[in-house]
């Protein structure tokens, strides 16, 4: 399987920022990490390897970015309003750097972001701040409301960064239009910690005529990694 590591300077978060790229060619899928993780964790936790086959045979290319929640939504030593301002820069990153340099890389028509956990927060996030970008969406154990890394604090960088804020209000024709053509899986378990939250973002969208797939897991199903491969193989 070919495998790169990059590194470059990004203007928009003014540090180095490292990402990995797996596949030759295929449909681009953009990986966000879980909480606090890194560019390399898709790999170490076997998710590279449970979607080898798919990614060797040329139907996927995979682009694992790196994360930032330890200066924005996890930094308990700055106010909140610079945590949420932190993610602003952050989306901006991933927005105009790094997708275009997926572009530049794949003209595969669409492009789909995935992530577990709070990946899954930030896959979804993106796809529905994005949906020019954008053209589905795999949370797996996803959850969606920000409101609870900000201290009571609220402005405009947190509010349009929860979707379960954000939403409800969306009436611009322009955004809802083409979230209505998105590919939105919500996955979880029966006994996901983040259970609640993607069965009210899924109330959320249905409000919304936003077409997704709200798929409970049974049998057990919790938040870890062993479900997610499973997940992974069904989605993709």
């Amino acid at each position: 399987m070919n495998r790169e590591y990059h590194k470059w300077h990004s203007s928009a978060l003014g540090r180095d920022m490292e990402f990995l790229v797996y596949g030759h060619a295929g449909a681009p899928v953009l990986v966000f990490p879980t909480s606090m993780g890194r560019f390399y964790q898709f790999e170490d936790f076997g998710m590279i390897a449970t979607f080898s086959q798919k990614i060797e045979s040329g139907l996927y290319q995979v682009f694992c970015v790196d994360s930032v929640d330890e200066e924005s939504w996890y930094n308990k030593g700055v106010h909140p309003s610079q945590r949420a301002r932190r993610h602003s820069q952050y989306d901006h990153y991933v927005a105009s750097e790094f997708v275009p340099y997926i572009r530049s890389r794949n003209q595969s028509h669409g492009l789909t972001t995935a992530g577990c956990s709070f990946g899954g927060y930030h896959c979804i996030n993106f796809a529905l701040r994005h949906p020019d970008l954008v053209s589905g969406s795999v949370s797996m154990g996803g959850g969606f409301d920000m409101r609870q890394f900000v201290d009571g604090w609220h402005d405009d960088d947190v509010y349009f960064n929860s979707p379960l804020e954000y939403i409800p209000n969306l009436n611009d024709h322009w955004y809802l239009e083409r979230i209505r053509g998105q590919r939105l899986v919500l996955a979880t378990g029966e006994f996901d910690i983040c259970l609640n939250d993607n069965e009210r973002l899924a109330a959320v969208m249905s409000d919304k005529g936003i077409s997704h797939w709200l798929d409970v897991w049974r049998d057990g199903t919790g938040h870890d990694w062993p479900w997610w491969k499973q997940m992974l193989l069904k989605f993709f």
